[in-house]
């Protein structure tokens, strides 16, 4: 079964930084795109940022733009989301996901920017 891991949230004054990670498995990891989602109460889940597989390519959300970094380890099948710069508007649960067919998430994880 796919499945999908996220971690690293937590709680972060504005200007802080977290790493987040997404741990994978049930599926040949290498050929997929990877995404980072995040998701506010009330509101639709949005894309933060996307990394393709064989070239590595990345896109942004104009949010995190010049923020935050996206990246992968393909052979420990796992993605992370280096997030600086933090500001309240960031906070969100954030959530991992694979387009194979449909989309598959992982649990979330918390981020809290606050002061």
């Amino acid at each position: 079964q796919v499945q999908l891991v996220e971690s690293g949230g937590g709680l972060v004054q504005p200007g802080g930084s977290l790493r987040l990670s997404c741990a994978a498995s049930g599926f040949t990891f290498g050929p997929y795109a990877m995404s980072w989602y995040r998701q506010v109460p009330g509101k639709e889940r949005e894309l933060v940022a996307t990394i393709t597989s064989v070239s590595g390519t990345t896109i942004y959300a104009d949010s995190a733009k010049g923020r935050f970094t996206i990246s992968r380890d393909n052979a420990k099948k796992l993605m992370f989301l280096q997030m600086d710069n933090l500001q309240s508007e960031d906070t969100a649960v954030y959530y991992c996901s694979v387009l194979i067919g449909r989309h598959f998430w992982g649990q979330g994880t918390q981020v809290t920017v606050s002061s």
